[in-house]
């Protein structure tokens, strides 16, 4: 199954814009879903906290692995995956952009949701640095 990157409308909107993409929904009705549940972008705990995706996946129908795994290489990555890269700890918090891992009969590809990237659909993995994935069904 083919999928398509989702932008994210919101400065700390990737993980809502990563559901979305897994859903094959467009931002807006993921945000709308995640808004039901009480998950705002705005909320920097989105950031630094898996249980707001877990929610929002939950909520679309989407099954999630209940534990984050360690990245290791790109080729034991599962089919489907959340990744969090560019993590880092600020002020004593862990922070994280989410992006979807997606493996399909042509290629894998990662799909990133900034708004400032030339092509969301990315294969430069090299430069993207993994810090743990969680597995998605």
């Amino acid at each position: 199954m083919q999928m398509n990157p989702v932008i994210q409308e919101e400065i700390s909107g990737c993980g809502i814009a990563a559901c979305a993409a897994l859903a094959g929904i467009t931002y807006a009705q993921a945000k709308e879903t995640a808004h039901a549940l009480g998950i705002y972008a705005e909320d920097t705990a989105l950031w630094s906290d898996t249980e707001y995706v877990r929610k929002l996946l939950r909520a679309l129908g989407i099954t999630a692995a209940p534990t984050e795994t360690p990245f290791d290489t790109w080729e034991s990555l599962p089919d489907k995956a959340l990744l969090a890269i560019k993590w880092r700890m600020e002020q004593g918090r862990p922070f994280w952009h989410w992006v979807v891992f997606a493996r399909s009969e042509r290629e894998p590809v990662v799909l990133d949701s900034k708004k400032s990237l030339k092509t969301n659909t990315r294969r430069d993995f090299g430069r993207i640095k993994p810090k743990w994935f969680i597995r998605v069904d």
